[in-house]
């Protein structure tokens, strides 16, 4: 019998089949986007807007790695004017790119930017309201005359913007919610939904729809989930209108792109997005090439094999929930997810070769231990190592192999093996599918073995979304048997992989699906002397299933299902910035890498700090020139301490709220 299971109205034009969400064109100068467009690729200066020259030339590298177009800061009147001596200069150059100002909390320079600049981004959590924490119980007139304060302020950009064909975007950012909005809706995806169409209702009612929208936060999952219920907002008032998607204060190095992966990644691969910026904490050309890359998976996406059509989620896509499977043997339940390293291809495994997956052994104890990211299965295909393996390193063999070698090992059986033999481990079995094996015969069979946990797999070419069906397909059969996502990559870089895996897993992770990760690469080597996040990532000579297994780990700690280390929210620079993001970030990451399940946030002014940081633990906020003011929680601990001095202080606050450990040397 099949039960009957709430379906959730959809947020795309598919669950199945890719195709662009369609949205209305929107002209930033020349270069329009939504609509059939192509995806548009921008970044953002990080040097001073009043610096013309260095700003110019910071464009120009953009505009060279690939970007469409340019966003520059301008805090102040002053910024705002200067705007066009550098839209001047680029010109003068032969650079027709399209500016963006971004505007916090000075609606005056906006509108001195919308007489010059082809777009402006405004903030509604800070446009006309600035942040103080406060809860206010507003009854519905008071939240009335709030909407006409805000009309007053806001209006003025509106018509300038209409008269002077200028695109306006309208960027909800989670970490700068406005007390209004936190105190009627909360700190939620629908605060910030609401918090936009505010602004967008103003807009609408004078007549212009040259509008952009974005829904950012550094948490993937409240992104998507802010993107996927804005989709569903704008649909019941019949607005189309088209979005930029980011994820905010992603930090740097593989942390800052798998992050950025998982949550743009996300979306797109439901055909969501017009526009995209991966925020690092890099120089802004270095985010051009991995927007670029995410971009281009989905050129000739519609050319899949089809999927069996699924007219509504029969889960909530709108929040999390994980989605409850069964214990095996710590696979599933309550359990962390699990990480599965592949050691199929290797002819020949040492001891020393488990140090890839975070296992050293210790030969005078004659001792394992682990690291944070020691993985907890090992797939050996047909190869028998010839030593003991750790006691909590699951072993798991082709069924055939496993019959000579059921010692203390576990074994993987094909759909047929699984159907046709009898004869299963007591204790634990893995079952490899895909979604063409799913029938009768064998989820009847799934039903009354509990001992059982599926691998799925996908060779589709759209293959997260086949992968969600296959898991759709048991939630509405109800077969609670927990499942291992596995993914294979051929003949890939090294950043693309994690590119392409943060999206695949991540996505299905987010929405409560998977119990366990597991990826088989194989590397191509590309030839980029310039690329310094790879020659950083990736140490000479390191074997492939060193890097798969830094890399599940860091998608499962983004998706926040499993940490095993330091979490950095950290701002990507501008403008506004205080201090060397860069350099500070590389330093406080130094310093405290060893602190597992500690976030640490590091913002280079106030604009999203106080608000980012509401999801850390710790926070370094640049308060003025190399001054940075230091924050518990939301708290403010200490205030305007000089730059030289704030990273030996914040360990100092980390060491007084008991969070402090001395670093295994």
């Amino acid at each position: 019998m099949i039960h009957t299971i709430a379906k959730f109205r959809t947020y795309c034009n598919s669950l199945t089949k890719y195709s662009r969400y369609r949205t209305r064109e929107v002209f930033v100068g020349e270069t329009p986007l939504g609509a059939d467009n192509p995806i548009r690729i921008q970044s953002m200066t990080t040097t001073d807007t009043m610096n013309t020259i260095a700003t110019v030339d910071q464009s120009i590298r953009m505009v060279d790695a690939g970007c469409d177009y340019v966003r520059i800061t301008a805090p102040s009147k002053l910024e705002a004017e200067n705007l066009l001596n550098i839209k001047n200069e680029l010109r003068k150059k032969g650079y027709k790119v399209p500016l963006i100002a971004d505007i916090h909390f000075t609606p005056n320079a906006a509108e001195i930017a919308a007489r010059i600049v082809e777009k402006v981004r405004v903030n509604p959590g800070n446009y006309a309201d600035k942040k103080s924490f406060r809860n206010i119980d507003y009854n519905d007139s008071e939240y009335d005359l709030e909407l006409d304060r805000i009309r007053q302020k806001f209006t003025p950009l509106v018509k300038i913007c209409k008269e002077y064909g200028t695109a306006l975007r309208i960027g909800t950012n989670h970490g700068s919610l406005s007390d209004r909005i936190m105190s009627r809706y909360g700190d939620s995806p629908l605060g910030m939904v609401e918090s936009a169409l505010e602004f967008l209702r103003i807009c609408e009612d004078e007549n212009y729809y040259n509008i952009v929208l974005s829904m950012k936060s550094s948490n993937p999952k409240v992104m998507v989930q802010a993107y996927r219920l804005l989709i569903q907002k704008m649909e019941e008032e019949n607005m189309y209108y088209p979005f930029h998607l980011g994820v905010t204060e992603a930090g740097g190095g593989e942390d800052g792109r798998i992050k950025s992966a998982l949550g743009i990644g996300t979306l797109l691969e439901d055909g969501i997005g017009d526009t995209i910026r991966v925020s690092l904490t890099e120089d802004p050309e270095h985010e051009v090439p991995v927007a670029i890359s995410l971009v281009n998976r989905y050129k000739n996406r519609d050319k899949h094999q089809d999927i069996k059509p699924l007219e509504a989620p029969p889960y909530n896509p709108y929040e999390y929930n994980k989605q409850q499977t069964f214990d095996v043997s710590g696979i599933g339940g309550n359990n962390v997810t699990r990480v599965v390293a592949d050691f199929s291809n290797r002819k020949f495994i040492s001891i020393s070769d488990l140090s890839d997956i975070g296992y050293l052994y210790n030969a005078a104890t004659d001792k394992w231990n682990m690291t944070d990211s020691a993985a907890d299965i090992i797939f050996l295909g047909d190869n028998v190592p010839g030593f003991d393996l750790p006691t909590g390193l699951k072993p798991v063999y082709n069924y055939s192999s496993w019959k000579k070698n059921k010692d203390r090992s576990f074994p993987l059986f094909t759909c047929a093996e699984y159907l046709f033999n009898k004869e299963l481990s007591p204790e634990l079995n893995f079952l490899s599918l895909i979604i063409t094996d799913l029938n009768d015969i064998l989820l009847e069979k799934l039903k009354n073995e509990m001992t059982t946990v599926i691998v799925v797999d996908s060779e589709n070419l759209h293959a997260m979304p086949e992968q969600r069906r296959f898991f759709c397909e048991l939630l509405l059969r109800n077969i609670p048997n927990p499942v291992i996502i596995k993914r294979t990559y051929n003949n890939i870089t090294c950043e693309d992989f994690i590119l392409y895996s943060s999206t695949d897993f991540g996505a299905l992770l987010i929405e409560g699906f998977g119990d366990g990760v597991w990826a088989e690469c194989s590397f191509i080597e590309k030839d980029e002397p310039d690329n310094v996040f790879v020659k950083n990532f990736v140490q000479k000579n390191e074997r492939s299933e060193k890097t798969i297994n830094k890399i599940l780990f860091g998608v499962l700690q983004a998706a926040r299902t499993r940490i095993s280390k330091t979490e950095y929210i950290a701002c990507p620079s501008c403008g506004r910035t205080l201090f060397d993001l860069q350099v500070t970030t590389d330093l406080i990451r130094k310093k405290t890498e060893h602190l597992k399940g500690v976030k640490i946030a590091i913002m280079g002014c106030i604009v999203n700090g106080p608000g980012e940081m509401a999801d850390a633990d710790y926070g370094y906020v640049g308060s003025g020139i190399d001054k940075i003011t230091l924050y518990k929680g939301k708290e403010i601990v200490r205030r305007n301490i000089p730059a030289m001095n704030a990273v030996e202080c914040l360990i100092e606050i980390i060491r007084e709220n008991n969070d402090w450990q001395e670093p295994n040397l």
